[in-house]
Protein backbone atom coordinates (compact mmCIF):
# COMPACT_ATOMS: atom_id res chain seq x y z
CA UNK A 1 0.00 0.00 0.00
CA UNK A 2 1.41 3.59 -1.08
CA UNK A 3 2.41 5.42 2.13
CA UNK A 4 0.29 8.85 2.40
CA UNK A 5 1.68 12.44 2.07
CA UNK A 6 1.19 15.42 3.88
CA UNK A 7 0.60 18.60 2.43
CA UNK A 8 2.15 21.50 4.10
CA UNK A 9 -0.14 24.74 2.98
CA UNK A 10 1.60 28.02 3.67
CA UNK A 11 0.94 30.94 1.68
CA UNK A 12 -0.51 29.06 -0.93
CA UNK A 13 -4.27 28.90 0.14
CA UNK A 14 -5.90 27.42 -2.88
CA UNK A 15 -6.77 23.78 -4.81
CA UNK A 16 -6.08 25.35 -8.58
CA UNK A 17 -2.65 25.24 -9.56
CA UNK A 18 -1.17 23.81 -6.98
CA UNK A 19 2.14 21.96 -7.47
CA UNK A 20 2.57 20.54 -4.57
CA UNK A 21 -0.87 19.05 -3.98
CA UNK A 22 -0.68 17.30 -7.24
CA UNK A 23 2.65 16.08 -6.89
CA UNK A 24 1.25 14.62 -3.16
CA UNK A 25 -1.28 13.28 -5.16
CA UNK A 26 1.28 11.67 -7.96
CA UNK A 27 2.38 9.75 -5.02
CA UNK A 28 -0.61 7.56 -5.74
CA UNK A 29 -1.58 7.69 -1.52
CA UNK A 30 -3.66 9.42 0.56
CA UNK A 31 -3.11 13.00 1.35
CA UNK A 32 -3.44 15.16 4.46
CA UNK A 33 -3.57 18.88 4.12
CA UNK A 34 -2.04 20.59 7.01
CA UNK A 35 -2.08 24.55 7.83
CA UNK A 36 0.35 25.31 11.02
CA UNK A 37 0.30 28.55 12.74
CA UNK A 38 4.29 29.69 13.44
CA UNK A 39 3.99 32.75 15.23
CA UNK A 40 7.47 31.98 16.57
CA UNK A 41 9.02 31.51 13.91
CA UNK A 42 7.18 34.54 12.26
CA UNK A 43 8.47 36.87 15.18
CA UNK A 44 7.85 40.36 14.10
CA UNK A 45 6.45 39.68 10.88
CA UNK A 46 3.25 37.34 11.93
CA UNK A 47 0.51 38.15 10.17
CA UNK A 48 -0.75 41.69 11.35
CA UNK A 49 -4.44 42.43 12.60
CA UNK A 50 -5.93 42.96 9.29
CA UNK A 51 -4.30 40.19 7.73
CA UNK A 52 -4.89 37.89 10.32
CA UNK A 53 -8.72 38.34 9.66
CA UNK A 54 -7.89 37.76 6.63
CA UNK A 55 -6.28 34.34 6.71
CA UNK A 56 -9.10 33.19 9.56
CA UNK A 57 -11.64 33.61 6.63
CA UNK A 58 -9.38 32.35 4.32
CA UNK A 59 -8.77 29.45 6.08
CA UNK A 60 -12.56 28.53 6.79
CA UNK A 61 -13.44 28.83 2.94
CA UNK A 62 -9.88 26.37 2.20
CA UNK A 63 -11.57 24.02 5.13
CA UNK A 64 -15.02 23.93 3.30
CA UNK A 65 -13.01 23.47 -0.38
CA UNK A 66 -11.44 20.28 0.87
CA UNK A 67 -13.99 18.96 2.48
CA UNK A 68 -15.94 18.99 -0.60
CA UNK A 69 -13.54 17.01 -2.36
CA UNK A 70 -13.61 14.65 0.41
CA UNK A 71 -10.48 15.84 2.49
CA UNK A 72 -10.05 17.54 5.69
CA UNK A 73 -7.74 20.82 6.72
CA UNK A 74 -5.82 19.20 9.98
CA UNK A 75 -4.73 23.17 11.32
CA UNK A 76 -2.02 23.22 13.96
CA UNK A 77 -0.24 25.50 15.86
CA UNK A 78 3.17 25.22 16.96
CA UNK A 79 6.70 25.48 15.34
CA UNK A 80 6.32 23.35 12.49
CA UNK A 81 9.76 21.54 12.92
CA UNK A 82 8.19 20.32 15.41
CA UNK A 83 4.44 19.72 14.09
CA UNK A 84 5.02 18.60 10.88
CA UNK A 85 7.67 15.52 11.86
CA UNK A 86 5.35 14.21 14.71
CA UNK A 87 2.36 14.02 12.19
CA UNK A 88 4.54 12.51 9.25
CA UNK A 89 5.23 9.67 11.72
CA UNK A 90 2.06 9.42 13.32
CA UNK A 91 0.25 8.89 9.80
CA UNK A 92 3.95 6.66 8.64
CA UNK A 93 3.85 9.37 5.58
CA UNK A 94 7.71 9.35 3.60
CA UNK A 95 7.51 12.87 2.60
CA UNK A 96 6.09 16.66 3.07
CA UNK A 97 5.23 18.51 -0.37
CA UNK A 98 5.04 22.00 0.36
CA UNK A 99 5.08 25.58 -1.47
CA UNK A 100 8.53 27.02 -1.74
CA UNK A 101 8.27 30.23 0.55
CA UNK A 102 10.33 33.39 0.36
CA UNK A 103 10.51 35.89 3.34
CA UNK A 104 13.72 35.60 5.27
CA UNK A 105 12.06 33.82 8.50
CA UNK A 106 9.88 31.85 6.48
CA UNK A 107 13.44 30.11 4.58
CA UNK A 108 15.11 29.79 8.01
CA UNK A 109 11.64 27.43 9.07
CA UNK A 110 12.03 25.62 5.75
CA UNK A 111 15.59 24.60 6.86
CA UNK A 112 14.56 23.67 10.21
CA UNK A 113 11.83 21.79 8.89
CA UNK A 114 13.66 19.85 6.21
CA UNK A 115 16.68 19.12 8.74
CA UNK A 116 13.74 17.70 11.44
CA UNK A 117 12.60 15.30 8.70
CA UNK A 118 15.43 14.30 7.53
CA UNK A 119 16.94 12.84 10.95
CA UNK A 120 13.64 10.81 10.92
CA UNK A 121 14.32 9.42 7.08
CA UNK A 122 11.50 11.79 5.53
CA UNK A 123 12.15 14.54 3.04
CA UNK A 124 10.47 17.65 2.33
CA UNK A 125 9.48 18.35 -1.63
CA UNK A 126 9.50 21.90 -2.07
CA UNK A 127 7.30 23.51 -4.80
CA UNK A 128 6.91 27.00 -7.10
CA UNK A 129 3.26 28.16 -5.63
CA UNK A 130 3.81 31.99 -5.21
CA UNK A 131 5.98 33.22 -7.23
CA UNK A 132 6.23 32.65 -11.74
CA UNK A 133 9.65 31.92 -11.78
CA UNK A 134 12.24 31.46 -8.66
CA UNK A 135 14.37 33.77 -7.89
CA UNK A 136 17.63 31.33 -7.30
CA UNK A 137 18.92 30.90 -10.95
CA UNK A 138 17.20 34.00 -12.03
CA UNK A 139 19.54 36.66 -12.57
CA UNK A 140 21.01 38.81 -14.70
CA UNK A 141 23.80 38.21 -17.38
CA UNK A 142 26.43 39.47 -15.44
CA UNK A 143 25.38 36.33 -13.11
CA UNK A 144 23.96 38.59 -10.68
CA UNK A 145 20.59 39.11 -9.21
CA UNK A 146 18.87 42.30 -10.43
CA UNK A 147 18.84 44.94 -8.44
CA UNK A 148 16.63 47.23 -11.06
CA UNK A 149 13.05 46.99 -12.11
CA UNK A 150 13.36 47.70 -15.64
CA UNK A 151 15.42 44.91 -17.07
CA UNK A 152 13.93 42.86 -14.38
CA UNK A 153 10.80 43.05 -16.37
CA UNK A 154 12.49 43.12 -19.40
CA UNK A 155 13.73 39.56 -19.46
CA UNK A 156 11.32 38.42 -17.87
CA UNK A 157 8.61 39.28 -20.45
CA UNK A 158 11.37 37.90 -22.97
CA UNK A 159 11.40 34.65 -21.12
CA UNK A 160 7.74 34.32 -22.43
CA UNK A 161 4.49 33.23 -21.21
CA UNK A 162 4.64 31.38 -17.89
CA UNK A 163 3.09 27.67 -17.99
CA UNK A 164 -0.36 27.24 -18.10
CA UNK A 165 -2.03 27.16 -14.74
CA UNK A 166 -3.13 23.38 -13.24
CA UNK A 167 -6.49 22.21 -12.72
CA UNK A 168 -7.41 21.58 -9.32
CA UNK A 169 -8.16 17.77 -8.67
CA UNK A 170 -11.58 16.35 -8.28
CA UNK A 171 -11.01 14.25 -5.30
CA UNK A 172 -8.18 14.48 -2.83
CA UNK A 173 -7.91 11.08 -1.16
CA UNK A 174 -7.87 11.41 2.70
CA UNK A 175 -5.73 8.72 5.37
CA UNK A 176 -8.53 6.72 6.93
CA UNK A 177 -7.07 7.66 10.52
CA UNK A 178 -5.98 11.27 11.22
CA UNK A 179 -4.10 12.84 14.01
CA UNK A 180 -6.54 15.25 16.07
CA UNK A 181 -5.55 18.94 15.55
CA UNK A 182 -6.73 22.99 16.25
CA UNK A 183 -10.23 24.52 16.00
CA UNK A 184 -10.41 27.64 13.59
CA UNK A 185 -11.44 29.26 16.64
CA UNK A 186 -8.44 27.98 19.02
CA UNK A 187 -5.65 29.23 16.54
CA UNK A 188 -6.60 33.02 18.22
CA UNK A 189 -6.95 34.56 14.83
CA UNK A 190 -9.04 38.16 14.72
CA UNK A 191 -11.72 38.23 15.74
CA UNK A 192 -11.60 37.27 19.64
CA UNK A 193 -14.70 36.66 21.39
CA UNK A 194 -15.83 39.35 23.42
CA UNK A 195 -13.51 42.28 22.09
CA UNK A 196 -14.36 44.92 19.57
CA UNK A 197 -14.78 43.94 16.04
CA UNK A 198 -12.91 46.93 14.36
CA UNK A 199 -12.51 44.48 11.16
CA UNK A 200 -16.33 45.16 11.35
CA UNK A 201 -17.24 46.00 8.07
CA UNK A 202 -14.51 44.31 6.27
CA UNK A 203 -16.57 41.10 4.60
CA UNK A 204 -19.23 43.53 3.33
CA UNK A 205 -16.27 44.56 0.96
CA UNK A 206 -13.90 41.13 0.80
CA UNK A 207 -14.47 37.49 0.29
CA UNK A 208 -11.62 35.81 1.49
CA UNK A 209 -10.84 32.65 -0.09
CA UNK A 210 -10.38 30.95 -3.66
CA UNK A 211 -13.72 31.57 -4.70
CA UNK A 212 -13.55 34.78 -3.98
CA UNK A 213 -10.34 35.52 -6.04
CA UNK A 214 -12.06 33.83 -8.94
CA UNK A 215 -14.74 35.76 -8.45
CA UNK A 216 -12.80 39.17 -8.41
CA UNK A 217 -10.56 38.17 -10.98
CA UNK A 218 -12.88 37.49 -13.45
CA UNK A 219 -15.26 40.96 -12.49
CA UNK A 220 -11.26 42.87 -13.22
CA UNK A 221 -10.98 41.26 -16.84
CA UNK A 222 -13.95 41.81 -18.21
CA UNK A 223 -14.19 44.93 -16.52
CA UNK A 224 -11.47 47.87 -15.18
CA UNK A 225 -8.62 45.99 -17.05
CA UNK A 226 -10.14 47.56 -20.17
CA UNK A 227 -9.42 50.67 -19.08
CA UNK A 228 -6.75 49.93 -16.39
CA UNK A 229 -3.92 52.64 -18.16
CA UNK A 230 -6.29 55.36 -17.52
CA UNK A 231 -8.15 54.65 -14.50
CA UNK A 232 -5.97 52.52 -12.29
CA UNK A 233 -4.44 55.96 -10.86
CA UNK A 234 -8.02 57.27 -10.03
CA UNK A 235 -8.43 56.34 -6.06
CA UNK A 236 -12.51 57.28 -6.55
CA UNK A 237 -13.18 55.16 -9.19
CA UNK A 238 -13.15 50.96 -9.04
CA UNK A 239 -9.90 50.63 -11.27
CA UNK A 240 -7.49 48.48 -9.79
CA UNK A 241 -7.91 44.47 -9.36
CA UNK A 242 -8.53 44.32 -5.66
CA UNK A 243 -6.27 41.27 -6.13
CA UNK A 244 -3.44 42.18 -3.60
CA UNK A 245 -4.77 40.33 -0.36
CA UNK A 246 -5.83 37.40 -2.62
CA UNK A 247 -2.16 37.27 -4.12
CA UNK A 248 -0.91 37.82 -0.66
CA UNK A 249 -2.46 34.49 0.60
CA UNK A 250 -1.85 32.89 -2.34
CA UNK A 251 -6.04 32.05 -3.40
CA UNK A 252 -4.93 32.74 -6.78
CA UNK A 253 -1.63 32.41 -8.56
CA UNK A 254 0.03 35.11 -10.87
CA UNK A 255 -0.33 32.52 -13.41
CA UNK A 256 -3.71 32.49 -13.02
CA UNK A 257 -3.44 36.13 -13.52
CA UNK A 258 -1.06 36.16 -15.82
CA UNK A 259 -3.32 34.08 -18.17
CA UNK A 260 -6.81 35.73 -17.16
CA UNK A 261 -5.13 39.01 -18.26
CA UNK A 262 -3.84 37.61 -21.88
CA UNK A 263 -7.21 35.50 -22.54
CA UNK A 264 -9.03 39.21 -22.16
CA UNK A 265 -7.62 39.97 -25.77
CA UNK A 266 -7.58 43.52 -27.27
CA UNK A 267 -10.48 44.37 -25.61
CA UNK A 268 -8.49 45.33 -22.71
CA UNK A 269 -6.64 47.98 -23.63
CA UNK A 270 -4.63 47.87 -20.29
CA UNK A 271 -3.69 44.08 -20.38
CA UNK A 272 0.52 45.45 -20.53
CA UNK A 273 0.17 47.67 -17.98
CA UNK A 274 -1.39 45.46 -15.18
CA UNK A 275 1.19 42.69 -15.92
CA UNK A 276 3.66 45.09 -15.57
CA UNK A 277 2.56 45.06 -11.68
CA UNK A 278 2.46 41.64 -11.76
CA UNK A 279 6.12 42.06 -12.31
CA UNK A 280 6.40 44.62 -9.49
CA UNK A 281 5.33 42.22 -7.13
CA UNK A 282 7.46 39.01 -8.09
CA UNK A 283 10.30 41.90 -8.87
CA UNK A 284 10.04 42.22 -4.83
CA UNK A 285 9.64 38.81 -4.26
CA UNK A 286 12.91 38.77 -5.79
CA UNK A 287 14.59 41.08 -4.35
CA UNK A 288 14.04 40.17 -1.18
CA UNK A 289 15.11 36.64 -1.80
CA UNK A 290 18.24 38.41 -2.76
CA UNK A 291 18.35 40.97 0.17
CA UNK A 292 16.70 39.47 2.87
CA UNK A 293 17.62 42.46 5.35
CA UNK A 294 15.03 44.56 3.25
CA UNK A 295 12.09 44.72 5.88
CA UNK A 296 14.48 46.46 8.32
CA UNK A 297 17.89 48.24 6.46
CA UNK A 298 17.68 50.34 3.82
CA UNK A 299 19.56 48.46 0.39
CA UNK A 300 21.45 51.75 0.31
CA UNK A 301 23.61 51.64 2.72
CA UNK A 302 23.96 55.29 3.13
CA UNK A 303 20.49 55.71 4.50
CA UNK A 304 21.60 54.32 7.38
CA UNK A 305 22.33 57.72 8.54
CA UNK A 306 19.78 59.43 7.04
CA UNK A 307 18.32 62.08 10.14
CA UNK A 308 15.03 61.26 10.77
CA UNK A 309 13.71 63.40 13.34
CA UNK A 310 11.21 60.98 14.94
CA UNK A 311 7.79 62.52 16.84
CA UNK A 312 5.61 60.16 18.26
CA UNK A 313 2.19 63.14 17.38
CA UNK A 314 3.62 63.29 13.85
CA UNK A 315 3.13 59.95 13.01
CA UNK A 316 -0.02 59.16 14.96
CA UNK A 317 -1.51 61.92 13.02
CA UNK A 318 -0.68 60.33 9.58
CA UNK A 319 -2.20 56.93 11.51
CA UNK A 320 -5.25 58.34 11.78
CA UNK A 321 -6.23 60.55 8.86
CA UNK A 322 -5.43 63.74 10.71
CA UNK A 323 -2.50 65.79 8.61
CA UNK A 324 -4.32 68.20 7.26
CA UNK A 325 -4.21 66.99 3.71
CA UNK A 326 -7.42 65.81 2.20
CA UNK A 327 -5.94 63.43 -0.07
CA UNK A 328 -3.27 61.75 2.42
CA UNK A 329 -6.21 61.55 5.40
CA UNK A 330 -8.35 60.08 2.95
CA UNK A 331 -6.30 57.02 2.56
CA UNK A 332 -5.27 56.85 6.01
CA UNK A 333 -8.75 56.60 6.96
CA UNK A 334 -9.73 54.00 3.91
CA UNK A 335 -7.20 51.83 4.92
CA UNK A 336 -8.39 51.99 8.91
CA UNK A 337 -11.61 51.24 7.79
CA UNK A 338 -11.14 48.81 4.48
CA UNK A 339 -7.82 46.71 5.22
CA UNK A 340 -6.95 48.08 2.27
CA UNK A 341 -5.71 51.64 0.52
CA UNK A 342 -5.48 52.81 -3.00
CA UNK A 343 -2.05 52.07 -4.85
CA UNK A 344 -1.61 55.96 -5.88
CA UNK A 345 -3.04 57.25 -2.39
CA UNK A 346 -0.22 55.03 -0.66
CA UNK A 347 2.55 56.36 -2.76
CA UNK A 348 1.37 60.13 -1.52
CA UNK A 349 0.83 58.81 1.82
CA UNK A 350 4.10 57.01 2.46
CA UNK A 351 5.89 60.54 0.84
CA UNK A 352 4.68 62.87 3.25
CA UNK A 353 5.37 60.69 6.13
CA UNK A 354 9.11 60.28 5.58
CA UNK A 355 9.81 63.17 3.11
CA UNK A 356 7.80 66.26 4.74
CA UNK A 357 7.30 64.43 8.37
CA UNK A 358 11.19 62.85 8.29
CA UNK A 359 9.58 59.74 9.81
CA UNK A 360 11.26 56.76 9.69
CA UNK A 361 9.99 54.80 6.60
CA UNK A 362 9.82 51.37 8.88
CA UNK A 363 7.59 53.69 11.10
CA UNK A 364 4.90 53.56 8.15
CA UNK A 365 5.45 49.79 7.01
CA UNK A 366 4.87 48.77 10.20
CA UNK A 367 1.63 50.59 10.29
CA UNK A 368 0.82 49.18 7.05
CA UNK A 369 2.08 45.27 7.88
CA UNK A 370 -1.20 45.82 10.87
CA UNK A 371 -3.18 47.32 9.12
CA UNK A 372 -3.68 46.16 5.55
CA UNK A 373 -5.20 42.90 4.83
CA UNK A 374 -2.90 42.73 1.49
CA UNK A 375 0.18 43.10 3.95
CA UNK A 376 3.32 41.10 2.53
CA UNK A 377 6.79 41.17 3.66
CA UNK A 378 8.30 41.67 0.24
CA UNK A 379 6.10 43.84 -1.51
CA UNK A 380 5.45 46.01 1.16
CA UNK A 381 9.38 46.35 2.47
CA UNK A 382 10.12 47.24 -1.14
CA UNK A 383 7.67 49.71 -2.03
CA UNK A 384 8.14 51.74 1.14
CA UNK A 385 12.11 51.87 0.07
CA UNK A 386 11.18 53.12 -3.07
CA UNK A 387 9.38 56.04 -1.54
CA UNK A 388 11.99 56.76 0.91
CA UNK A 389 14.76 56.49 -1.62
CA UNK A 390 16.81 54.35 -0.15
CA UNK A 391 16.05 50.74 -2.50
CA UNK A 392 17.94 49.53 -5.17
CA UNK A 393 15.53 51.09 -7.38
CA UNK A 394 13.98 53.59 -5.62
CA UNK A 395 12.27 57.21 -6.53
CA UNK A 396 14.71 60.15 -6.73
CA UNK A 397 15.92 61.53 -3.53
CA UNK A 398 14.05 65.05 -5.13
CA UNK A 399 11.20 63.74 -5.83
CA UNK A 400 8.88 65.19 -3.04
CA UNK A 401 5.05 64.56 -3.99
CA UNK A 402 2.97 67.35 -3.68
CA UNK A 403 -0.24 66.33 -2.14
CA UNK A 404 -2.58 69.17 -2.99
CA UNK A 405 -1.28 68.82 -6.44
CA UNK A 406 -1.47 64.76 -6.18
CA UNK A 407 -4.96 65.14 -4.84
CA UNK A 408 -6.39 67.64 -7.70
CA UNK A 409 -4.81 65.62 -10.45
CA UNK A 410 -6.17 62.26 -9.47
CA UNK A 411 -9.38 62.86 -7.69
CA UNK A 412 -9.93 66.18 -9.27
CA UNK A 413 -13.93 66.02 -8.80
CA UNK A 414 -13.35 65.05 -4.89
CA UNK A 415 -15.27 61.23 -5.04
CA UNK A 416 -12.39 60.25 -2.94
CA UNK A 417 -12.00 62.97 -0.50
CA UNK A 418 -15.60 63.21 0.21
CA UNK A 419 -16.40 59.76 0.76
CA UNK A 420 -13.38 59.47 3.23
CA UNK A 421 -13.31 62.70 5.35
CA UNK A 422 -16.52 63.42 5.03
CA UNK A 423 -16.36 66.98 7.03
CA UNK A 424 -15.09 68.61 4.03
CA UNK A 425 -17.52 67.28 1.74
CA UNK A 426 -19.23 70.40 1.16
CA UNK A 427 -16.12 72.50 0.06
CA UNK A 428 -15.98 73.46 -3.38
CA UNK A 429 -13.72 71.51 -5.89
CA UNK A 430 -11.23 74.55 -6.08
CA UNK A 431 -10.68 74.07 -2.06
CA UNK A 432 -11.04 70.52 -1.44
CA UNK A 433 -7.53 69.63 -1.49
CA UNK A 434 -6.68 72.53 0.28
CA UNK A 435 -8.99 73.98 2.87
CA UNK A 436 -6.83 76.33 4.47
CA UNK A 437 -7.09 78.50 1.16
CA UNK A 438 -10.74 78.74 1.13
CA UNK A 439 -11.76 82.36 2.35
CA UNK A 440 -13.99 82.51 5.39
CA UNK A 441 -17.01 82.54 4.14
CA UNK A 442 -16.45 79.55 2.03
CA UNK A 443 -15.65 77.52 4.94
CA UNK A 444 -18.21 78.43 6.89
CA UNK A 445 -20.74 77.76 4.27
CA UNK A 446 -18.91 74.39 4.23
CA UNK A 447 -19.04 73.64 8.09
CA UNK A 448 -15.65 73.60 8.27
CA UNK A 449 -13.82 75.11 10.96
CA UNK A 450 -9.86 74.64 10.51
CA UNK A 451 -8.24 73.36 13.83
CA UNK A 452 -11.53 72.56 14.73
CA UNK A 453 -13.53 70.02 12.61
CA UNK A 454 -10.62 69.36 10.21
CA UNK A 455 -7.07 69.66 11.29
CA UNK A 456 -4.52 72.24 9.38
CA UNK A 457 -1.86 70.97 7.77
CA UNK A 458 0.95 69.22 10.30
CA UNK A 459 3.92 70.84 7.57
CA UNK A 460 3.56 73.55 5.22
CA UNK A 461 4.26 71.54 1.78
CA UNK A 462 7.24 73.97 0.76
CA UNK A 463 8.85 73.60 4.64
CA UNK A 464 8.58 69.75 4.12
CA UNK A 465 9.95 69.44 0.75
CA UNK A 466 13.38 71.81 2.09
CA UNK A 467 13.57 70.03 4.87
CA UNK A 468 13.70 66.62 3.09
CA UNK A 469 15.75 67.44 0.49
CA UNK A 470 18.38 68.77 3.87
CA UNK A 471 18.13 65.75 4.84
CA UNK A 472 19.18 64.21 1.66
CA UNK A 473 21.64 66.36 1.04
CA UNK A 474 23.59 64.98 4.17
CA UNK A 475 24.32 61.81 2.51
CA UNK A 476 26.03 63.15 -0.24
CA UNK A 477 28.62 65.73 2.16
Amino acid sequence: MTKPSLLWFRHDLRLTDHPALLAALAEGGPVLPVFVLDDEAAGPWRAGGAARWWLRHSLAALQGDLAARGAPLLLARGRAETVLPALADALGAARVHAGRAVEPWARRQTQRVHEALAAAGRALALHTTVLLREPHGFGAASGKPYAVYTPFARTMLAAGAPPAPLPAPERIPAPAAQPGGESLDSLGLYPVPGEPDWAAGFPALWQPGEAGAAARLARFVTGPLGAYDTQRNLPGMAGSSGLSPHLRWGEVSPRQVWQAARQAGAAAGGTETFLKEILWREFAYHLLWHRPEMPEAPLRAEFAAFPWQEEAALLQAWQRGRTGYPIVDAGMRQLWQTGWMHNRVRMIAASLLVKHLLQPWQAGAAWFWDTLVDADLASNSASWQWVAGCGTDATPYFRVFNPVLQGEKFDAAGQYVRRFVPELARLPDAFLHQPWAAPAPVLAAAGVRLGVTYPRPVVDHAEGRARALAGFATLRA
